[in-house]
């Protein structure tokens, strides 16, 4: 396995290579988590039917991820990592904020899906009884761990081919679940579900998008730059739409079945998302669900690491590639084995902590799906230079942010910890923070529309001034 020596530099003529199709295997090996699954009873948890709750995990999931297709074009179009290519609406200087925001979302996702493999390992084997659970966990936490620093530090290539084999032998066990479990499904109880509220099927469609698909904005680049700039645009956003999408949409759609169909596995999803899916499965198979439940948790913390450690040079830090992803590694390490084995609680202040950065990186990826819309071509020496045409600060993108941030805040309710009870202090205009609107999180629509029109009607002449220099 060979390491990686690039860093945040353009990606030489002579490596960039492949086809777009190709993109179908980090994205979907990402996404393949049986996390997706629980996912389901959190629709439902909106009051929604299941009908709505399909409707909503298909256009949430398709629609986010459109926004990462787009992004994965500023990718071949310049050949360099996301975060850099930020600098072009930000500054070089100025893209600092959306850096440090995005590098939190990393290390937080990372370390939330590491614990998240570590607990189910240990929850799996106190059903088979023949391990200790603390016993089992270090067991789960070493496998997770291996497999997500070795490729997260090696880099592109040990992750491009360790991801496809990851996607078959997931997809092909999680399929054997599926099999296992469908007959737990009462259809009749499925469809005869009412339908809820426009508030709640909007509240479950947002949820839909920023839990599954709008943090992947800010790496779509990494994955793509390493494509010929001759490759189809429509093959770069089809391909990555259709590899993030698939699988979660079917297992969100299954897990709202199966929800739908046991008020006891619903409530046992809330505290234990990995682990009560196990309470349906015989017991010859949980051995293989801790496998498939590792697997499908450690694609996305290699694509998180990966990610985190580019995020990290592009910040300045002067280190190579490899060595930020491995402090990035020693970062995640430490939380998982505070969350695992130390904190008393860890999803609801977790769950918290990444709805409330969620709002500014909604508005992030507005402005940046929008720049890459509108810029024709990227300065790749100016993306490097404080005195080149993208300067130093760009105050009015960081301005829109702020704004965007702060309208967004406003509208989202945070009731998961104590420290985050101070937002929504403008859903009194939709009836308050206990109103039918108050669990929408209408917010991250908001951040979004402001993120994509308020830099749309700005920042138009400043692009077309910076491509005729």
């Amino acid at each position: 396995m060979n390491l990686e020596l690039n860093g945040t530099n353009v990606i030489d003529e002579s490596e960039r290579g492949g086809k777009a199709s190709s993109l179908f295997w980090p994205w979907c090996g990402a996404n393949v988590s049986l996390l997706a699954l629980s996912y389901g009873s959190f629709f439902l948890g909106f009051g929604i039917s299941f009908w709505q709750a399909t409707v909503a995990a298909v256009l949430g999931t398709v629609l986010s991820f459109l926004l990462v297709g787009v992004s994965s074009l500023a990718g071949k179009k310049s050949n360099a990592p996301t975060m850099v290519l930020s600098r072009a609406a930000f500054g070089v200087k100025g893209n600092l904020l959306p850096g440090l925001l995005s590098y939190l979302i990393f290390v937080g996702w990372e370390t939330v899906l590491v614990s998240l493999a570590t607990l189910a390992t240990g929850t799996v084997f106190v059903r088979v009884g023949q391990l200790d659970r603390d016993t089992a966990m270090i067991l789960g936490f070493a496998l997770a761990v291996a497999l997500t620093v070795s490729a997260g530090v090696l880099g592109f290539g040990v992750i491009m081919k360790l991801q496809r084999y990851l996607t078959i032998i997931t997809i092909a066990m999680t399929c054997v679940y599926i099999a296992l479990t469908i007959n737990k499904v009462d259809w009749s109880l499925v469809t005869s579900m009412k339908a809820g509220s426009v508030q709640g099927f909007i509240g479950a469609l947002i949820f839909g998008a920023t839990g599954i698909g709008l943090g992947w904005v800010n790496s779509a680049a990494d994955y793509s730059r390493y494509l010929p700039r001759t490759v189809s645009s429509r093959s770069v956003i089809g391909w990555t739409v259709f590899g993030a999408s698939v699988v979660p949409i079917i297992l969100v759609i299954f897990g709202a079945a199966l929800s739908a169909s046991s008020e006891d596995l619903a409530g046992a999803i809330a505290s234990d998302p990995i682990g009560a899916l196990t309470t349906i499965l015989p017991t010859w198979y949980l051995i293989i669900f801790a496998l498939v439940a590792i697997l499908g948790l450690v694609g996305g913390a290699i694509l998180n690491l990966y990610s985190s450690g580019l995020t990290l040079i592009s910040l300045g830090l002067p280190v190579k590639r490899h060595v930020a992803a491995s402090l990035d590694a020693i970062i995640m390490l430490a939380g998982a084995i505070y969350f695992v084995w130390v904190a008393d609680d860890f999803f609801y202040p977790f769950q918290g902590f990444l709805i409330t950065l969620g709002v500014p990186i909604a508005a992030w990826s507005a402005i940046f799906v929008t720049d890459v819309l509108l810029r024709k071509r990227y300065d790749q020496n100016d993306l490097y230079r404080i005195e080149g045409r993208y300067g130093a600060w760009n105050f009015t993108s960081i301005g829109i942010l702020v704004i965007a941030t702060i309208v967004g805040w406003g509208f989202v309710t945070n009731g998961f910890a104590s420290w985050l009870t101070w937002q929504g202090y403008f859903l009194g205009a939709l009836g308050g923070k206990e109103g039918q609107w108050a669990y929408a999180n209408l917010g991250v629509f908001f951040a979004l529309v402001i993120g994509f029109f308020g830099y749309a009607l700005i920042a138009r002449k400043t692009i077309v001034r910076q491509e005729s220099v």
